[in-house]
């Protein structure tokens, strides 16, 4: 969540925002700097929220992408443009119709010395569509097409029915229902990361949640980690089959989720890299260890449906309308992040036209308290009521809290007799709370997992896991349905204009209220290059991070 979804070499005093890959509509930062006094191979990486999990099958949040990222690879990595290169996998052999994908592994070792083999993906993509699992994530293996993965989400087919096979240790064969023109950057998604099976049921219950339940075959492993840890550690992994190539010797993950706290720590010395927000950015925005790079994440307000009045469009609309979004990216947030009056963000792809998916799209639901009031009056008269009282939930982050508030304020001030409530409490917590539908409004992000629009217009499905509004809209769905595996998926141009039809219902119809678009205000310290950000899927990475 993105719920979605890349390593920097540091330019200094530059704004970091490379042009997007052609070939996969990612965009990508690279940066490169000189040195300074700093000493040690040790990478200290602020994190503004706790990683929510460590199994690659369950995890659904960015951070915890981040982190799994850097210590256990799939098939596919990215590289410093955003395109998909072989990691795992040593060799492909697709066939003509696009429809069989058979991959070589290359000789590869777990952290604890067993060889990676491709039952390991077997065993893991399994995992990911298992309905007694419940992996929110298991819709991802029906966008790549995966023969039977919706059936057996579903419940309809027996899992062991998914089109995946081992054909022997080195061989992994994959079989898709329809083609997928990014089935292999969707190969680098966390979801598809492999796991093995033996290890797995040794650590039962306890998987992922400490340094002996954790098997590393990435970059690095983990040598400290509980579950809502403040402070996590990785060390290199010496059986990582490209280790000679890994300079960093460890990174030390610290969660500070205020901002003047970790802007401190970074001075100190005990961060190298660190997130601003607010009016640091403009103490700091001339320093050449500032950098501003644009994400991928869209902000938004989630309205619950099935809480009486938010079922009323108007009541929505108003809610939409009343608050001012440029005061937010320009007075509060002051890094990078841009005005959102849409539901799918820029820079997340581009199309069969070779431009961005937003260059020729509309806008919706901008900023007009006049036009606000107007749908509140409309909503008090079809529901019968003066006054309303909501509670929005927001997780316990600075920049979450300090958005929420003022949101709070402008909407109560546009919308006289609505009361906005605000409920804090970490990202974990607010996340499992809107999954089971247990909130009102929620104010939340979704990061892109893939570069394609369907990455975000997926969600608004009337059975998506990642619909906590439980819209629901047969015609929307059946555009959806035909971009996917339809006659749509097979008609480029069509398609991409359709999908900017679905995203104009998702907005006429009020399913969520966007905010924003994410920027980053991060310090890097000069002596550390190699590190990239990426608006789709993993967001950094640091196998190619050296620190002088």
């Amino acid at each position: 969540m993105i719920k979605l979804r890349k390593v920097v070499s540091l330019v200094a005093a530059v704004s970091l925002m490379a042009s997007l890959a052609a070939c996969s509509g990612k965009k990508t930062t690279t940066t490169t700097t000189g040195t300074s006094n700093s000493s040690g191979k040790t990478l200290k990486v602020q994190l503004d929220v706790e990683v929510a999990s460590m199994d690659p099958q369950i995890a659904t949040d960015g951070t915890s992408f981040e982190v799994m990222a850097a210590v256990t690879e799939g098939l596919y990595s990215v590289n410093s443009a955003g395109s998909p290169i072989m990691a795992m996998a040593k060799d492909l052999k697709k066939s003509e119709d696009g429809l069989t994908y058979t991959f070589t592994l290359k000789d590869a070792k777990w952290s604890n010395g067993t060889p990676v083999t491709a039952k390991d993906f077997v065993f893991a993509w399994k995992r990911l569509v298992d309905p007694k699992v419940a992996s929110e994530y298991a819709f991802i293996a029906d966008v790549a097409g995966i023969k039977n993965a919706a059936d057996i989400a579903a419940g309809k087919v027996p899992v062991d029915q998914l089109g995946v096979t081992a054909k022997d240790d080195k061989t992994l064969v994959v079989q898709l229902s329809h083609p997928v023109s990014f089935f292999e950057s969707l190969m680098a998604f966390p979801s598809f990361l492999p796991v093995n099976e033996d290890f797995f049921n040794k650590a039962g219950d306890k998987f992922g949640t400490s340094p002996d339940t954790i098997l590393s075959n990435g970059p690095f492993k983990i040598a400290s980690y509980q579950p809502a840890a403040t402070s996590i550690e990785l060390v290199k992994n010496a059986d990582y089959w490209d280790t000679s190539n890994v300079k960093l010797d460890s990174i030390h993950y610290q969660v500070i989720k205020e901002a003047q706290q970790a802007m401190l720590s970074y001075q100190n010395g005990d961060l190298d890299v660190a997130t601003l927000s607010g009016e640091q950015v403009e103490q700091f925005k001339g320093d050449p260890e500032f950098h501003n790079i644009m994400e991928g994440y869209l902000w938004y307000m989630s309205p619950n449906q099935k809480v009486a009045g938010l079922e009323n469009l108007n009541l929505r609309k108003a809610i939409a309308l009343a608050f001012d979004k440029n005061a937010i990216v320009n007075n509060i947030l002051k890094d990078g992040s841009v005005v959102a009056d849409y539901a799918v963000p820029s820079l997340l792809a581009t199309g069969p036209d070779g431009k961005d998916f937003r260059a020729n799209a509309s806008t919706y639901l901008s900023t007009d308290k006049a036009k606000a009031l107007e749908y509140y009056n409309k909503a008090k008269q079809e529901l019968g009521k003066n006054s309303f009282t909501y509670t929005m939930i927001v997780e316990d982050t600075e920049s979450a809290q300090n958005v929420a508030q003022f949101l709070q304020s402008e909407i109560q001030n546009t919308l006289p007799g609505f009361t906005l409530k605000l409920e804090t409490m970490p990202k974990k917590n607010r996340v499992e709370r809107m999954e089971k539908g247990d909130f009102q409004i929620g104010l939340t992000r979704w990061g892109p997992d893939y570069a394609d629009p369907m990455t975000y217009l997926d969600m608004w499905t009337t059975n998506s896991p990642n619909n906590y509004g439980f819209w629901s809209n047969t015609d929307y769905d059946a555009i959806i349905k035909s971009a996917k595996d339809g006659a749509l998926a097979l008609d480029p141009a069509k398609r991409w204009e359709e999908l900017k039809k679905a995203e104009g219902m998702v907005m006429d119809n009020a399913v969520i209220l966007p905010v924003y678009q994410k920027g980053s205000a991060v310090m890097i310290k000069k002596n550390v290059t190699g590190m990239t950000f990426h608006t789709v899927g993993i967001t950094r990475i640091y196998k190619d991070v050296v620190k002088n």
